[in-house]
C-alpha cells in the first residue's frame, strides 16, 4: 500500500516525496541518477567531487569546475529533474567556490554542503531561488553555522543532520561513532531545537535510513525529510560501474569498516568496503598511489594549494585516485569503494522507480518485520 508522506518544503519548493538522494562522489551521483529521483517526486543530488575531470572526459574537451557544475545541473533539469541540487564538499577547497557558483547559476534547487562546516557558503554568490543547506552532525555545529550565516544576513533553508551510520566522510571522531548520545534519534531533538531557534527550517536526517519504516519513524519524530545514499548507489540509473554495485550487493556486515589507519586525507573517519583494492593495498603498504589529482589540496603558508597528507601515503590512502577508479574514471589505479552501514542489506539492483515505490510502500515493512532484509 503506497503511503502519501507529507511533502518536504525548502525555500518555497514543494518536494512531493520527502526523500533527498545523497550526493555520492566521485562520479556516482551524476545527472542520470539525480534526474531519475526528481522525476519520481524526490530531490536528486549531483556530486561536484572531481566533476570537472568527469565532464571533460565525457565531452572530449577541458572544462573547469564552474562549467562542469553548470552543465551537469542543466543536463539533469533537461531530463525532467525539477528538483535537482548539488552536493559540494567543504574539504574540496580548491574547487569549492566555483562549483557553488556554477550550480547556482544553472538554477540548482539546493546546494548541500558538508565534509567540514560550510561557514562561507552564503558569501560566495547571491543564491536566488537556490536553497543553501549545511550538513552537520550535532546541534553545536548547527549553532555555529547559524550564527555565522546570520552575520551575512542569511539563515539555512534546511539542514541535513548526518548520523554516524552514513557512508563516506563522517562528522565524528573515531571513538564517538558508537556513543549512545550520537545515535541519530538522540541527535534529532537537539538539532530541531536549534533550527526552531533560528527560524524553524526543515531538518533532514541521514545515515542508516534504509526502509519505509525508517522514513516513517523519523518523520514521526519530527524530521521533515530523509537523505539516502547507499540505496540509490545500487540502482540502474546510478553512474557507479557494475563492479561497484556488485561490491555493495556482496558486502556482509563485517566487510563494512570505518577507515582509520590508513584513513582519508580529509582527516575525517571514512566508511569503506574493506575488500576495496586501494584500501587493502594501503593497509599492507603494497604500493604507493601517484597522488597527482589534487582535489583535496589545502593552502600552504603562501596561500597556494599544495598541501595534502596523502602525498607521503604513510597514514592515508589517496582518496582522489581511489574514488575516480571506483567510478570507472581512473582504471590505472585501484578502486576505493565507500558505502553506508546498511550496504550489507542491499541484495539486488533496482530501478529508481522501483526503489521509490518500495520506499513509499507500507507493505515493505512486513518484509523487515519477518526478519528479512537485514545484514548478512
Amino acid at each position: 500500500m503506497t503511503v502519501l508522506f507529507p511533502p518536504l518544503v525548502i525555500r518555497g519548493r514543494k518536494i512531493d516525496v520527502p526523500i533527498v538522494q545523497g550526493g555520492m562522489g566521485v562520479g556516482i551521483s551524476l545527472s542520470p541518477l539525480a534526474a531519475a529521483v526528481a522525476r519520481e517526486g524526490g530531490m536528486g543530488i549531483i556530486s561536484s567531487a572531481c566533476l570537472d575531470r568527469i565532464v571533460s572526459k565525457r565531452n572530449g574537451k577541458r572544462v573547469n569546475s564552474y562549467e562542469a557544475a553548470y552543465e551537469e545541473v542543466c543536463l539533469a533539469k533537461e531530463a525532467g529533474g525539477r528538483h535537482v541540487g548539488m552536493n559540494v564538499m567543504v574539504a574540496l577547497a580548491r574547487d569549492y567556490e566555483e562549483s557553488v557558483k556554477g550550480a547556482i547559476d544553472a538554477g540548482a534547487a539546493a546546494i548541500i554542503s558538508g565534509a567540514g562546516l560550510p561557514l562561507s557558503l552564503p558569501l560566495i554568490r547571491p543564491s536566488g531561488d537556490t536553497a543553501l543547506v549545511p550538513i552537520v552532525s550535532s546541534a553545536r555545529a548547527l549553532e555555529i553555522v547559524c550564527r555565522k550565516w546570520e552575520r551575512a544576513g542569511r539563515r539555512p533553508d534546511a539542514v541535513v543532520l548526518e548520523g554516524p551510520l552514513a557512508g563516506g566522510h563522517l562528522g565524528f571522531k573515531i571513538d564517538e561513532l558508537d556513543m549512545e548520545s550520537n545515535r541519530l534519534e538522540n541527535l534529532l531533538p537537539q538539532v530541531k531545537d536549534v533550527a526552531l531557534k533560528h527560524g524553524d527550517f526543515p531538518v533532514i536526517v541521514a545515515g542508516g535510513i534504509y526502509s519505509h519504516d525508517d522514513i516513517t519513524r523519523f518523520l514521526r519524530m519530527g524530521a521533515s525529510g530523509v537523505q539516502m545514499g547507499t540505496r540509490f548507489l545500487a540502482t540502474e540509473e546510478s553512474s557507479a560501474p557494475l563492479e561497484y554495485k556488485q561490491a555493495v550487493i556482496s558486502a556482509r556486515k563485517e566487510d563494512i569498516v570505518v577507515a582509520q589507519t590508513p584513513g582519508s586525507p580529509c582527516g575525517l573517519p571514512f566508511r569503506v568496503i574493506r575488500q576495496s583494492a586501494m584500501f587493502d593495498s594501503a593497509q599492507k603498504r603494497l604500493r604507493t598511489p601517484r597522488c597527482d589529482k589534487g582535489y583535496v589540496l589545502q593552502k600552504d603558508i603562501e596561500g597556494k594549494f599544495t598541501r595534502c597528507p596523502a602525498k607521503d601515503n604513510k597514514d592515508y590512502f589517496c582518496i582522489c585516485n581511489g574514488l575516480l577508479s571506483s567510478s570507472g574514471h581512473n582504471p590505472e589505479e585501484e578502486p576505493l569503494f565507500t558505502c553506508g552501514t546498511n550496504a550489507c542489506r542491499v541484495d539486488r539492483i533496482l530501478s529508481v522507480h522501483d526503489l521509490m515505490e518500495e520506499l513509499k510502500d507500507a507493505a515493505a515493512g512486513g518484509i523487515e518485520a519477518a526478519g528479512e532484509g537485514y545484514c548478512r
